[in-house]
């Protein structure tokens, strides 16, 4: 099977994530026939100790071939798709030769250069796009089917030398929860990598710091005819709150390696308002800053409204890998130079937003995230090139030779 039927095969399951059942794992049950489907194929290929655990999880091993003694590496990538756009009936379309212009998905749905110029940089290749309806499913089957195809790429080719090599594909990344119930201690690795990433080139090893606020204000409801005085508007105070903070702090006012306070939701009547936030920079010091400001924030509504108007609480959810890859250049340079390899040049951006692999380069696994090749995610204009999918195959294998000429 080549690499586009693979990935194709892949879309075809609809493997979305949801928020609302994420106290189970995976948080839905479609999740689970990707993953039979994975353990099948990875038998059929001849990779040794493939295992799925009853949550999802699959892992194989690809065994080494060198008599070297070279470290066991990994790579990672996730079945799910984001809860933010339909999943179910991916219907995909190949454009062959993409001339650089509009895309026309569907009736009323064009994928314009004007609104997303990055697709001039794949003029002449060919394009894997939606019919409009549903998002891909690049983000991130566009991973597995790569890492999949680099597997049987190195068992055709023993003539390429490398150690031993562990993958994995887990469930419900898309809802923060992938690394939840990954076993790191089973998988084995000295490091590994995530195959999550966008443009082919990229490399990342730096992410943000991430909380959650919750704000609550109470109010008080009186008739609104004989309110004078007494009434405590909730939903007027949510606006303030909001409105207090930064207006260039916003994603949609953000780039590269600055930071946000994001409003996610509002839910408010007279009574009470409750505003849910997200809390993002890559720097640590400016992070704590963050959420400092937004209890300063509380507290200065507070004293100007009363007692116990207005309550926050704040939640860690990830922090930046960088740190725990300090000391370990090995990891990144054996990536960049695998990269330049496959692809003339390595681009290292920052990650804005959080990957499985910062999670597990807490849990002790240290793991940098690489290109994957897909665009626009989480929505109805999502594509990927089979070029950029190619070279991320092609940087698989040069990563698994390179480790081994480097032992």
């Amino acid at each position: 099977m080549d690499l586009v039927e693979r990935f194709l095969k892949y879309v075809s399951f609809d493997t979305q994530s949801s928020e609302e059942t994420a106290d189970r794992c995976p948080s839905t049950e479609r999740q689970m026939a990707l993953s039979e489907h994975l353990f099948k194929e990875l038998q059929a290929l001849g990779l040794e100790d493939v295992e799925m655990d009853s949550h999802g999880y699959v892992y194989a091993t690809l065994p080494g071939n060198t008599t070297k003694q070279v470290p066991t590496i990994g790579f990672i990538a996730h079945i799910d798709t984001s809860p933010d756009a339909p999943s179910k009936g991916v219907k995909p379309r190949l454009i062959e030769h993409y001339d650089g212009g509009d895309i026309q998905l569907s009736e009323g749905i064009r994928t314009t250069v004007e609104q997303f110029p990055e697709l001039l940089n794949h003029k002449g290749e060919t394009l894997i796009v939606t019919d409009g309806r549903t998002l891909l499913g690049a983000d991130d089957k566009a991973g597995v089917a790569e890492i999949v195809t680099a597997m049987e790429r190195l068992l055709e080719h023993p003539e390429i030398p490398h150690g031993k090599v562990r993958i994995a594909f887990n469930p419900d990344e898309e809802i923060g929860n992938g690394a939840h119930l990954f076993d790191v201690e089973r998988f084995g690795c000295q490091w590994a990598y995530t195959m999550d990433g966008g443009e082919a080139g990229e490399l990342e090893y730096e992410n943000f710091n991430a909380a959650q606020a919750r704000v609550v204000i109470r109010g008080r409801s009186v008739h609104p005819g004989y309110a004078k005085g007494k009434m405590l508007n909730a939903s007027l105070l949510a606006s303030e709150f909001a409105l207090s903070l930064p207006e260039g702090e916003r994603p949609e006012t953000t780039e590269g390696y600055e930071g946000f306070f994001h409003l996610c939701s509002v839910r408010a009547t007279v009574e009470e308002a409750e505003l849910s936030y997200i809390i993002r920079d890559h720097d640590t010091a400016r992070f704590e800053g963050r959420k400092q400001a937004i209890v300063r924030l509380a507290e200065s509504l507070t004293e100007k409204y009363g007692e116990g108007v207005v309550t926050v609480t704040l939640k860690d959810q990830y922090r930046n890998m960088l740190c725990q890859l300090e000391g370990k250049p090995h990891i990144t340079d054996i990536a960049r130079e695998a990269i330049e390899e496959a692809c003339g040049s390595c681009k290292v951006v920052p990650i804005r937003g959080g990957t499985d692999g910062a999670q597990l380069s807490f849990l002790g696994l240290p793991c940098p995230n690489i290109f994957a090749g897909g665009l626009f995610f989480h929505g109805r204009h999502e594509l990927v090139p089979v070029e950029s999918m190619e070279k991320a195959v092609e940087t698989i294998v040069n990563i698994c030779r390179i480790t081994e000429e480097r032992a």
